[in-house]
Order: C-alpha cells, then structure tokens, then sequence
C-alpha cells in the first residue's frame, strides 16, 4: 500500500495473460452506480470473474447488496509521478529481472536494448509480473521501450549500476501520457 496506495484489487486466476496485468488499472462500476479506479497487485483462485478487493475499494464499492453485481475495465491509472523498475534482489548482468512500477496504462510488450542486444529484444513477462531477460542485458548501459495496451510507446534508457542492479530501484525520466 505504501508504494500503490490503498485503493487495491487481484483478478481471478482464469483470465489469460493475467500476470501481465499487475500493476494496470482497472475502473469498477457496480449496477447501484458506485465506481472506484483501482490499481491491480495481485491475482489468484477467487470465483470465477471475480475480484478482490482492498477494505479501503470495498469501502468506496459497497452499497450492503447481496451479491454485488459489478463490472471492470482497464483503464488510465492516475498521474502519480514517473516509471520506476524494481530489479529482484538475484537480478544480474547475465539474469535481468524487474518489475515495472507506477506505469499509467496496462504494458503490452517490453523490450531491451543493450550490450547483448544490438536492436530490441522482447523479454518474457513471469507468472508473479516480473519481466525478464533470462541471458541478461550485460554489463554496460541499456534502452527500455515500454508499449502500453493503447499503442502509446515510452523509452527509457539507464547506465548500468556500478554496484549492480540487484535489488536496485531506477526511476525513469517520464510516464504514459
């Protein structure tokens, strides 16, 4: 809740490529007309196309209907400030994984260019959200392309830590428009 505030929910497990979508927003609507913008931090076995929620969404959602009839959608998160990119505390020049943090819309496609990659790579997303490059950027400074769900395209681009990227957070210069 520190870093994604408090307005949370989790997808059901059985809706394709859901790892992808940590992090996105999505908008809810329930049929009494209550809605509330919340941001995706996890995924699981609820009910089928369910949700959960945070008590704080719950809170905002519920209007004592049983059962509560509602809808959701991705949609544009707030404007909260720039990208970051959380490397895993094993991330290395030759195993490279990050989680993408704060972005604005839901990420389509990531791809690296680096010492090992001479035009853009596409990286594979992991089942817990994490994007990986499984034979590492290398040792030298890299480009991320972001491609969100809308088209829209943000690039970023950082100099390899001198200590390494291991547990690392590097915030980018910008966000989804």
């Amino acid at each position: 809740q520190a870093v994604e505030g408090k307005l949370l929910a989790g997808l059901w497990d059985g809706i394709p490529n859901v790892s992808s979508y940590c992090d996105a927003c999505i908008r809810v609507t329930t049929a009494k007309g209550k809605t509330a913008l919340l941001r995706v931090v996890t995924y699981g076995a609820t009910t089928k196309n369910s949700i959960d929620v945070s008590p704080e969404a719950y809170k905002l959602l519920n209007v004592s209907e049983n059962p509560r009839n509602m809808t959701w959608q991705f949609a544009k998160c707030d404007d909260t400030g720039k990208l970051y990119f959380e490397f895993q505390t094993g991330a290395h020049e030759d195993w490279t994984s990050f989680w993408i943090r704060n972005a604005r819309v839901p990420i389509s496609k990531v791809e690296v260019k680096s010492v090992r990659h001479a035009s853009f790579f596409a990286l594979r997303r992991g089942s817990d959200g994490t994007v990986n490059d499984d034979k590492g950027f290398g040792k030298g400074a890299f480009t991320l392309q972001i491609t969100g769900m809308d088209g829209s395209i943000v690039t970023e681009t950082f100099d390899w830590p001198a200590t390494g990227v291991a547990g690392k957070t590097l915030t980018g210069a910008g966000n989804f428009k």
